[in-house]
């Protein structure tokens, strides 16, 4: 049970420049030019579960922080979690390949009554631990769901980083939700970076997954 999610700052989406995505940035002095449409995908690329330690900059020596999600004297069943959507922005009436690559750092967490594809990625199913960090993906058509960090073991933070492909169809809302359970989060003690990756070079002692899209074609 851990922390909740941040997109660059806290709780919300990453930083995908104006540029990044075609479109003018404010300010500046001469007009822009007139800037090519967003890239499918545009809209994900970036996304971040986040679930940081209540002091970022604590050492915290015994393996475990309070969520930084829980304010104080706030229940953490209902408060240790975050959700966030964003559309995808394909054509509508198509379907899509979206190859996308989590990276992070993570405590592991039991799922059940789906199906495990690789070490980490688990499809379908539900939560089956009352108190570890629950970090899922979930998109409204083709109606699916996903979990990143299954482990039937279940051990101190470690660093994931693997691709998968899901099928999204245009116009899709794609929700991030984090699920921290009881108001906890294992730290991440051994100072693990994940290389290019924010907090990269240092060591953060909260946990995190970012999803970056690496490809996107027409579902045959």
């Amino acid at each position: 049970m851990r922390n909740g999610l941040l997109f660059g700052v806290t709780l919300g989406f990453c930083c995908i420049s104006a540029a990044a995505i075609g479109q003018p940035e404010e300010g500046g002095g001469a007009p822009a030019a007139a800037a090519p449409a967003p890239r499918i995908g545009a809209a994900l690329h970036g996304a971040r579960w986040e679930f940081p330690c209540r002091d970022p900059r604590r050492e915290y020596g015994n393996g475990a922080c309070p969520s930084g999600l829980v304010k104080e004297k706030a229940d953490p069943k209902t408060t240790d979690q975050f959700t966030f959507d964003r559309v995808f922005d394909g054509e509508p009436g198509k379907r899509y390949r979206v190859t996308v690559r989590f990276r992070g750092v993570v405590e592991s967490m039991r799922y059940k009554n789906g199906k495990q594809d690789g070490d980490y990625f688990y499809i379908g199913g539900e939560p089956d631990n009352p108190k570890y960090n629950i970090y899922q993906l979930s998109i409204s058509s083709p109606e699916s769901h996903y979990f990143l960090n299954r482990q039937d073991k279940l051990v101190e933070p470690f660093i994931i980083d693997y691709t998968k492909t899901i099928e999204i169809d245009g116009g899709a809302k794609v929700t991030f939700h984090g699920n921290g359970q009881n108001g906890v989060l294992k730290t991440n003690l051994k100072k693990l970076v994940v290389p290019d990756v924010p907090p990269a070079p240092e060591a953060g002692n909260g946990q995190f997954v970012q999803m970056d899209v690496v490809s996107v074609e027409p579902a045959p």
